[in-house]
């Protein structure tokens, strides 16, 4: 059974810094493209950056570019999100999910987490 589990949401002022993990189990997320989601209230998914499994190249949306890193522990089976410089419209529900092909868009994924909320506020 495959299984997707994010951590490391929460509240943070602007300026701010959180790091993101995604833990799997039943799959070797180095098999796949990952990619990290979010969704903010009244809004569609969309793609927030995505590392491939190959040689690790990385990919953003020109909305975090600069300011999130994407990263993998194949050791952990972990991929994580490090978002520095949060911004209020950084706030979402940020999903992590499994692709066997290089998109960022959310069609293309097959396995997903639940979900952490992150929320920008002061």
């Amino acid at each position: 059974q495959v299984q997707l589990v994010e951590s490391g949401g929460g509240l943070v002022q602007p300026g701010g810094s959180l790091r993101l993990a995604c833990a799997a189990s039943g799959v070797t997320l180095d098999d796949y493209i990952i990619g990290w989601f979010r969704q903010a209230p009244g809004k569609g998914r969309e793609g927030v950056s995505c590392i491939s499994r190959s040689d690790g190249t990385t990919y953003y949306d020109d909305s975090v570019k600069g300011r999130f890193t994407i990263s993998r522990d194949n050791a952990k089976n972990t991929v994580y999100l490090q978002m520095n410089s949060l911004k209020y419209e950084d706030t979402a529900v940020y999903y992590c999910a499994a692709s066997p092909t290089l998109s960022m868009r959310a069609l293309f994924y097959i396995y997903w987490g639940q979900g952490t909320q992150v929320t920008v506020s002061s």
